[in-house]
């Protein structure tokens, strides 16, 4: 057994015999389960969470980074956004608004429950993206892409919250991996959906003709809506309530979640637990690099079709080109995350594939070679994607209880969503083909990135050695034990993960 997984089973035990702090009646302090129930009820949940969240994900990000894909399909020039920064403000609309509804939304969220809320979301959002098809200026196009950041602005902090009410804190991250790894299946999966759609004959009303551009927008939109509706049936709202699993595989699920935790999970959103995520020095090493690694990440889903299509590949080509970089990229995020939840690391890994990212905006930046540059692409997005759930997941794994996870998954996304909007003027028309400004910018993002894992690993350990040794029982003085439970984070028990 990894010692992550012994501090993980020793601390389960002290909880075991600190349960009755937490309000739980005796009976349910004398509950007891086997590890292979354990893992019996996290496979069913695997089995009825995860591909779910994963699908509404990679819709969510198609119908974000579709406009990339319709730009080179006619978009542009219809639009007359060919030329200047008309196409950049368009995508930065769409964060502005995205960061503003981050927080407000995993509150709402946390208050109504994900079974329902999370699938208005998605068919709001394939709303917005249906109707863009039909837009035929400038402005109508700003306005789609604001009312699309309302909708997708609660989509993925609150999908990752959600999946933290049902796991442990060493289970996290490969979870929330997979599913953001959605992004870069809707990367590879959009430009092969664009290059097929765009060659649908027109279609439509008189006034309102669909064609090239416009089907990619209302097919992709017209998907989303029905399996937004279709979502509830398969969604369950929490492990106490879970339809697919029986009276004691729901005991199971809820107990061992309270057990690690501490907290009640039904515990209502407070002024305090903002405020422990507002204030926690972890969460902003977490938000910095998130912010960085989305300046990468949006952007080339947004403008990699376009910068492919400037080394010299046909419109359809470039579409296609841009496949192979995301399903690798699919592949290593998901195993990073595998890894890094076995290891009980995370900074380490985040660390060492930014280092990839490095090397691959050095050549995009300074080579010349086409096929060269296009390789740089497969190290860039391989070193780059795994970073986003992996900061995330740190930020969450180090929050305790699940109030304050939900303003920590919320408020990270919050603050990382403004390097989407960086992202929008990395590149811009006047820069082409090279792309020299927008490279710089995200190699020297990325060399932060590695700084920032660095300083999360050091400040991490640095924090449990503290603890370990005495100096922050100071805090539990004169406190109830309910109080000290209360301290979350903060509780000299708590140990950090690096």
């Amino acid at each position: 057994m990894a010692d992550s997984e012994k501090e993980v089973a020793q601390q389960s035990m002290q909880e075991r015999n600190t349960a009755s702090k937490d309000g739980m009646s005796s009976e349910e302090n004398d509950f007891d389960y086997t590890e292979e129930e354990e893992a019996a009820v996290r496979r069913k949940i695997d089995w009825h969470c995860v591909p779910l969240v994963t699908l509404l994900y990679m819709l969510c990000f198609l119908d974000r980074i579709n406009i990339g894909n319709a730009r080179i399909q006619g978009l542009a020039k219809d639009l007359d956004i060919a030329t200047g920064v008309r196409f950049n403000w368009a995508l930065s609309i769409f964060y502005i608004i995205y960061l503003l509804v981050e927080v407000p939304s995993n509150i709402l969220l946390k208050a109504i429950g994900p079974r329902f809320y999370l699938p208005l979301l998605v068919c709001g959002f394939g709303l917005v993206s249906l109707c863009t098809a039909f837009v035929h200026d400038f402005t109508g196009l700003m306005v789609a892409r604001a009312f699309l950041g309302i909708f997708e602005g609660g989509a993925m902090p609150g999908m990752a919250f959600f999946l933290s009410c049902f796991y442990k804190r060493n289970e996290l991250l490969f979870r929330i991996g997979i599913y953001v790894s959605a992004a870069s299946i809707a990367g590879a999966f959009g430009g092969l959906l664009a290059a097929a759609l765009s060659k649908i004959p027109e279609w439509g009303a008189a006034g309102a003709r669909i064609h090239t551009w416009r089907n990619i927008f209302f097919f992709e939109g017209l998907i989303t809506i029905i399996i937004g509706l279709l979502a509830p049936i398969w969604m369950p709202t929490d492990p106490t309530t879970a339809y697919f699993l029986n009276e004691r595989e729901r005991k199971i699920a809820a107990e061992r979640l309270l057990r690690e935790h501490r907290t009640d999970p039904a515990k209502k959103v407070t002024w305090k637990d903002i405020k422990a995520a507002v204030f926690c020095i972890h969460n902003y090493t977490c938000a910095l690099a998130f912010f960085l690694i989305n300046i990468t990440v949006q952007g080339l889903s947004v403008f990699l079709p376009t910068i492919l299509n400037d080394l010299g590949w046909t419109n359809t080509e470039a579409q296609l080109y841009s496949v192979p970089p995301y399903v690798c990229a699919c592949v290593v995020a998901i195993l990073v995350a595998w890894l890094s939840d076995k290891s009980g690391q995370r900074g380490v890994w985040l660390g060492s594939f930014a280092c990839l990212a490095i090397a691959g905006f050095a050549i995009l930046r300074w080579a010349e070679d086409k096929n060269i540059r296009y390789m740089a692409v497969f190290f860039v997005t391989v070193g780059a994607f795994p970073g986003g759930p992996g900061f995330l997941s740190w930020a969450m794994n180090n929050s305790a209880g699940p109030s304050v996870r939900a303003i920590t998954s919320a408020y990270v996304v919050t603050l990382g969503t403004i390097g989407g909007i960086v992202a929008t003027w990395t590149y811009i028309y006047t820069d082409a083909p090279k792309y020299h400004t927008g490279h710089t910018i995200n190699l020297v993002g990325q060399i932060i990135t590695a700084c920032c894992a660095l300083f999360g690993i050091l400040y991490c350990a640095r924090e449990n050695r503290v603890r370990a040794a005495g100096k922050r029982d100071h805090r539990l003085e004169g406190l109830t034990e309910e109080e000290a439970e209360d301290l979350g984070s903060r509780h000299p028990r708590f140990r950090y993960w690096t």
